[in-house]
Order: structure tokens, then sequence, then C-alpha cells
């Protein structure tokens, strides 16, 4: 497994010891979960940053969290829900030494209307995943 996908899946494994539903690649489902729904999104490596000797490739990857609350009280769940995300990257932000630091972006929530239902309230966490490897591929 490469570098990058070591560092995505130990991402998802911290986010699924959340109390809401944690995805990854997966398609917005037709129901929200009632503590909310984390969709992990691999994102972008972009171009790397290289050093020469030793030879080294230096990412900024840019990785997404979709979160989605519907119900009542979207406002506080949407809240609750991005503040635990913030907490669960807080713990260990170089997720045991795999990547050199995680940082997360405000989200910007929007309403999303729902035809015979609730609307979603639901917003995009950006991620930016610093991690170094000695080839672009591994």
């Amino acid at each position: 497994m490469t570098l990058r996908e070591t560092i995505l899946s130990a991402l998802h494994a911290r986010l699924s010891a959340l109390s809401a539903t944690a995805l990854r690649g997966e398609v917005l489902p037709e129901r929200v979960p009632a503590d909310g729904l984390l969709i992990l999104r691999d994102g972008d490596p972009g171009e790397p940053e290289v050093t020469l000797s030793p030879l080294a490739y230096h990412y900024q990857h840019r990785a997404e969290i979709e979160a989605v609350v519907q119900g009542a009280n979207r406002d506080g769940a949407f809240d609750a829900l991005c503040a635990s995300v913030g907490e669960a990257i807080a713990i260990d932000r170089t997720l045991g030494g795999l990547c050199d630091w995680i940082e997360a972006d405000a989200p910007q929530p929007v309403d999303l209307p729902v035809e015979g239902a609730a609307s979603y309230k639901a917003g995009v966490i950006l991620l930016t995943l610093i991690y170094t490897t000695s080839d672009p591929l591994a």
C-alpha cells in the first residue's frame, strides 16, 4: 500500500471512531443517519516540491470531508459534527507519524432542500495532508 493510501485509510479509521457514519468515496445515500454523515474524498495530492539529495517528494495533499446532517436541529447538529471532526484530527495531527501534519479548514455550510423530507445541512471540510515520500507512486 502506498503512503498516500495508508494515510487516507488511517484518516478514515479515525473518522469511523466518531458517532457519525463515516464513508470513503461513496455517493450521498438517500437517508442521512441520525448522528450525521461524513464522506472522505481522496482529493488531490497536487504537485510536490522535490528535493534531490536525498530524493524526496513533499506533498500538500488536499482531501475533503463532506459533513451532512438532517433533522430539526440541523444547525446545532452540524456544528457538533464539525467540532467532532476537529477533535478527532487534533488528537494526533501526524496519524501516528504517517504524515507530517494535518490541517483542516472551516466548512462553508449550505442548506440543501430534499423533496418530501427535512432539508440537509452540509459542508465540505478541506484538509491539507502534509507528507514526504521517496517515490510519487509509492
